[in-house]
């Protein structure tokens, strides 16, 4: 049993609960959370770690949505326009597929533990990345994903997913665990996305998909415009529309599900992703490839994603955070800094089904130590100031096992 103690111990339960001079105990699951005295009085042979001065202990953070394929990235592809870094990917995805391996994947996941995200949701177009994130001390959703709008190629790209998906299930453990991707509506034939999801009905697995994201896709899906409408006359000439938005998302009903961007999705669609699953915001690669804004005060069930180094210059949660309190400026700022910790703890873990993302008795002990400069005279104050100055964290447990710090 483990004792960690910090001068603020952020539970993210319902309530919003800070704890001063306080402190959690765990082994594998959390057996305590409260003030550090009590705690060490009630288990006196427990390990004692004191995590430091103007120190915050907080769940470990999720990201939900992480695309780790094209991590080789930095500055060949373009950006601004959705469609002109569509093309730029085609362009370039076997170069940087095959100039980021395993080795350089792990470098990439080791970042990713080091700046506190305890558990990623992978989306994987290839499975390249597959056995860096088996090993990795991370706990991993792996989303093998699905995507060919052809009906000719169904049978095909069903047999190609069905080989990943079944690849990916003979590594299944507690740390990792096999899901489904459905890339998007104009990506993805119906017929398609209605077997891979008929597996995840049946295997209780959890499903993620990209959903109007651009302004091209607005255009494509609604009239069979705009920027969508060149971009397959070059690559599959007379190619119409094969989703309605509303039909799409209907698909996924009975399906825990996470709709990823939804930048340009109307408010029934919104309501509509809310009654199913959870809406993952991506601010930086939303701006990077000029698609505009979530609405997040109309978004409950929220999380917040990195999405790749494709569309992103980093994958710390604690940037995308920075990223998103400066482009929701309309929100109060206090108010803002809240929902975001809370999408990238609470409802990030709710999102994926898994037993962590707060301080509370029973759930994963995955918990990180973060330091504030000067500490807060108000408590009020600390949701802000973690997202204003944490760089790193300085101690990550996963599972009740310290992997960095």
């Amino acid at each position: 049993m483990t004792i960690v103690r910090a001068d603020y111990v952020m539970c993210m339960n319902e309530d919003f609960e800070i704890i001063t001079d306080g402190a959690v105990v765990f082994d594998t699951k959390i057996e305590a959370v409260g003030k550090a005295a009590a705690l060490r009085d009630a288990y006196p042979d427990a390990e004692f770690t004191d995590a430091g001065r103007d120190s915050v202990l907080l769940p470990g953070l999720v990201n939900p949505h992480v695309h780790l394929e094209f991590s080789a990235n930095r500055t060949s592809l373009a950006y601004g326009d959705f469609i002109r870094w569509l093309k730029s990917v085609i362009v370039h995805r076997d170069a940087l597929s095959s100039t980021c391996k395993e080795i350089c994947m792990k470098k990439v996941l080791d970042t990713v533990l080091r700046s506190g995200t305890t558990t990623i949701g992978a989306v994987s177009s290839y499975g390249f990345d597959m056995k860096p994130c088996v090993h990795s001390p991370l706990n991993v959703v792996y989303f093998n994903e699905v995507l060919g709008s052809n009906p000719a190629m169904v049978d095909a790209l069903y047999a190609n997913f069905l080989s990943r998906l079944e690849e990916s299930k003979s590594y299944a453990k507690k740390g990792f665990v096999p899901a489904i991707s459905v890339h998007s509506p104009y990506s993805t034939h119906p017929i398609l996305a209605k077997k891979v999801l008929e597996i995840a009905k049946e295997e209780w697995m959890v499903v993620s998909t990209h959903f109007m994201e651009s302004p091209a896709e607005r255009a494509w899906i609604d009239r069979g415009e705009g920027d969508f409408a060149a971009f397959f006359e070059d690559f599959a000439p007379g190619s119409k529309p094969v989703n309605s938005a509303m039909g799409y998302l209907e698909l996924f009903e009975g399906v825990q599900t996470l709709f990823t961007h939804a930048t340009q999705a109307t408010d029934a669609e919104l309501s509509k992703m809310e009654e199913i699953g959870y809406i993952t915001h991506c601010p930086v690669s939303n701006r990077l490839l000029g698609n505009g804004r979530l609405a997040v005060e109309k978004v409950n069930k929220l999380t917040v994603g990195t999405d790749g180094l494709s569309s992103n210059i980093s994958l710390s949660l604690w940037d995308e955070m920075r990223a998103a309190l400066w482009m929701h400026h309309d929100i109060p700022i206090h108010e803002v800094a809240k929902k975001l910790l809370r999408a990238t703890t609470r409802e990030g873990a709710k999102s994926l089904a898994r037993d962590t993302g707060s301080l509370e008795k029973g759930m994963d002990a995955d918990l990180i130590a973060v330091r504030v400069p000067d500490g807060v005279a108000e408590t009020k104050d600390l949701a802000l100031q973690m997202l204003l100055h944490v760089k790193e964290a300085e101690m990550v447990f996963v599972g009740g096992e310290l992997v960095f710090g």
